[in-house]
């Protein structure tokens, strides 16, 4: 029978009740009395030198406030990068200047050069169109191989050269392993593409700056995942302005995938803006706007070798990735391609030797950062890429080869510094063949070649790393920042409780799964628990949410707020039973002594905390509020299976999904519902990855799929109707919940489930020459590949680097 409530009921979603009726507060919803609109001026080509800037004729035109240019901002600091990387040479990477708005320079398409505020959005937009702008245009470095050639122009000319770093990892190993690969009964070798995409959240970013001239408070209202972090990193790195006198709110949010962790230069912008103006100022994007400014994702380029014994056993693993910064670093970027990605190419596999070698280059294209799965994705395409190809090679299958290198034993220490707790592969791959009929796929492709089609399975065996940790341990890689979380518990007189936590929720369902956790804790109603997030002026600090840390992370840190709160109100309940604290047993809202029939109610005890009239003052203050943050000792392992089912049309190349099915392991679930909305989104975005997304340059740096007319989004009758199952749970042995991250397992693990599928679909065609098929596999590159040529590499940058670079 399914729970009514507390850990493993499938509570419906509180917070849905507001956003369906219209009641949602998002940051455009938010409007200052007095407020001035702001239009940024951007740069329509990929690199130039700015010569001259006549803002003359806009500064008279109706309804300006000001025009702001990078002059204003010169002596501030740049947008600052959260994460260091040190190269294999011991260097530390290059670290341009990212400023708040273009200085001398343009280095991509959508640079910010002009900010304009008026009275109005649309006095301001008529006023950038009068601003004079010269720009000496300068060829444009679009594809990371020529990036690096010695005569590639520099994207920032105070740089050595347009390498920001060259990462290897774990650098003991590279001997062994180059001498591992040239001693291996069977090596299989394959390039690939890890596409660009634009995350496209349904919110588009809004920022509303504003300055209290009585106090010299600054508030920024902002969409953001980590309100704590842009105070931090903006107000001490940027603007220079003290903690207390910041506060930064991110309200409800519209959906972030990553692109709305970092801090962006708008929001500095408009922070800045409404001291200088002395008046709010307030700036929302277009969605053409969002395709040219917001962090993009992916973007490497790679080759990976995988060596086999005689006995099909994997002995060592080599890549080597080409990954693409843009013009600027973003906050986390240089981890994404390293230490997101690197500690994660063991996979579900005892591979005894790997080593992974990252060059990260910049490029005159939009920044790229974290987007859902950061780093486990790329990681994740490589290595089920590599071994289904290897299983072909070899005429084995490919479920077979995957299962006998499966990590079997645990806590197992991998060749890449990290150290997986617990994990049952078997159990999620035997789950998968359940639920995804695998005994029934011959007759269904047997059913699809009468009707002319070409049906093609593929399968996946994943693992992430989920809530990064801990922080003295990713200070020591470059971290610029504590990756803790913390949780205020404030229990009202009456019982009800309000919890302030770190973490942000923009679409995850903390609001409702937080509460689940405490209901359980304390037994009582889940509607007497209130969850506040996404103010710094009331949260304490935290770091927010990505990575799939928002339970492991910050529902541990309020778990650990709650038990302090138990064990005081125990203190409480003692004196008012007359009995030993160490009798008090709590349990269903009752505080009891053990063996007796003496019990008092849990809001009898709150009451008392606030009203002491009968209470051991002698011991305790008076109150029931407590505080906890929690550092993690460890990432956790979700882990799972997945398995997919294409049908092609030989005569299109159209390929449309039949079947998917999802076996995970998420340890300890809180909320199977939400959970499974999680996945089910995950896979819809992996799947607009393999089929159909695709963000791409021309050679002059122009974008050219900059709106949804040229950037094909995953709709309805792309996405099938799923199985999802996440029966299989071995608990996290190193938080208090044992739960494991969610949110971003489909995104990670669905793309090499798809590719996978297409190729094992053109094989049981007869097309065996084809071992791979460049992400997104638009009917264009399958049909192509099926003639025997290549698909047309007009269609974005990262495609021909793949082939220049394996050249």
């Amino acid at each position: 029978m399914p729970k009514d409530g507390g850990i493993g009921a499938s509570s419906k979603r509180r917070e849905d009740v507001r956003f369906l009726t219209g009641d949602g507060r998002y940051t455009d919803d938010i409007n200052l009395a007095g407020q001035a609109h702001v239009h940024f001026l951007r740069s329509d080509v990929a690199h130039g030198r700015i010569t001259s800037i006549d803002t003359s004729e806009a500064e008279a035109m109706p309804g300006v406030v000001r025009i702001f240019t990078g002059a204003d901002f010169e002596a501030i600091g740049g947008i600052p990068c959260g994460w260091q990387i040190t190269s294999r040479d011991g260097n530390v990477m290059q670290e341009p200047k990212h400023p708040v708005l273009a200085h001398g320079k343009v280095r991509h398409v959508g640079d910010p050069i002009c900010a304009v505020v008026a009275e109005t959005l649309g006095q301001a937009r008529d006023a950038a169109e009068a601003i004079m702008v010269e720009i000496d245009e300068l060829p444009a470095v679009i594809d990371m191989k020529k990036a690096l050639s010695g005569d590639a122009p520099k994207v920032h000319d105070d740089l050595e050269n347009n390498l920001c770093y060259d990462w290897g990892f774990v650098e003991e190993n590279r001997e062994a392993v180059d001498k591992a690969i040239s001693e291996a009964a069977h090596v299989t070798t394959l390039e690939l593409v890890n596409n660009r995409l634009v995350a496209n959240p349904m919110e588009p970013r809004v920022a509303v700056g504003d300055w209290a001239k009585s106090t010299g408070d600054y508030t920024l209202y902002t969409t953001s995942q980590n309100p704590h972090v842009i105070r931090l990193l903006m107000g001490a790195f940027v603007l220079g302005i003290p903690e207390h006198k910041l506060r930064v709110v991110a309200p409800d949010v519209g959906g972030g995938f990553g692109t709305k962790i970092f801090h962006y230069a708008e929001e500095a912008f408009c922070t800045f803006a409404a001291k200088a103006c002395r008046r709010p100022v307030k700036w929302t994007s277009t969605r053409s706007e969002a395709f040219m400014s917001d962090a993009h994702g992916r973007d490497h380029v790679t080759k990976i070798e995988l060596a086999l014994d005689a006995e099909n056993n994997f002995t060592a693993l080599r890549t080597l990735t080409h990954a693409n910064m843009g013009a600027y670093l973003s906050t986390f970027a240089p981890s994404v391609p390293t230490w997101l990605h690197g500690t994660l190419m063991a996979g579900n596999y005892k591979t005894p030797l790997i080593y992974v070698n990252v060059k990260a280059v910049f490029t005159n294209t939009v920044p790229v950062d974290a987007y859902r799965g950061a780093g486990r994705p790329e990681a994740t395409y490589q290595l089920e890429r590599v071994i289904d190809k290897a299983a072909r090679e070899l005429g084995v299958d490919p479920v077979t080869l995957r299962r006998q290198n499966f990590i079997t034993e645990f806590p197992y220490a991998t060749p890449v510094a990290v150290e997986y707790d617990t994990g049952d592969y078997n159990a999620t791959m035997d789950k998968l063949e359940e639920i995804g009929d695998f005994a029934g796929f011959e007759g269904r492709a047997e059913e699809s070649k009468r009707r002319g089609k070409l049906r093609g399975l593929g399968i996946n065996s994943y693992i992430e790393a989920c809530g990064i940790a801990p922080s003295n341990l990713v200070g020591q890689l470059g971290a610029r920042a504590g990756l803790y979380e913390s949780a205020t518990v404030r229990v009202n007189a009456t019982g009800g409780l309000v919890v302030m936590t770190g973490s942000h929720s923009h679409g995850q369902g903390h609001e409702t799964s937080f509460p689940q956790v405490i209901s359980e804790m304390i037994g009582i109603p889940e509607d007497m628990v209130e969850i506040v997030h996404g103010d710094t002026a009331t949260a304490p600090m935290g770091m927010g949410t990505y990575g799939s840390r928002s339970l492991a992370v910050g529902g541990s840190a309020m778990v650990r707020a709650t038990e302090k709160i138990i064990n005081k109100a125990k203190k409480i309940a003692a004196h008012l039973m007359e009995a030993s604290e160490e009798d008090i047993e709590l349990k269903d809202g009752q505080f009891s002594v053990a063996g007796t029939d003496k019990s008092v109610a849990w809001g009898d005890v709150t009451l008392a905390a606030y009203v002491p009239h009968n209470y051991p003052l002698e011991d305790i203050e008076p109150g029931l509020e407590e505080t906890a943050f929690y550092d993690p000792a460890n990432f956790t392992y979700p882990s799972g299976a997945y398995a997919c089912e294409v049908e092609l049309d030989p005569e299109t190349g159209v390929v449309t999904i039949e079947r998917f099915a999802a076996a995970d392991d998420f340890g300890n679930v809180v909320n199977p519902m939400i959970v499974e909305g999680q996945v089910h989104g995950g896979i819809a975005q992996g799947i607009g990855q393999a089929l159909l997304e695709n963000c791409a340059y021309d050679e002059n740096g122009q974008l050219v799929s900059a709106t949804y007319m040229d950037y094909a989004m995953p709709r309805a009758d792309n996405v099938p109707f799923m199985t999802v199952d996440h029966s299989c749970q071995t608990p996290c042995t190193h938080n208090p919940l044992g739960v494991k991250g969610c949110g971003e397992a489909g995104a990670i693990a669905s793309p090499p489930t798809v590719v996978n599928a297409v190729i094992d679909a053109l094989h049981r065609g007869g097309h065996t020459g084809i071992a791979h098929i460049d992400m997104p596999l638009t009917p264009q590159r399958v049909w192509a590949a099926m003639q025997g040529g290549s698909p047309e590499q007009g269609e974005g940058h990262g495609s021909a680097g793949a082939r220049q670079l394996g050249a």
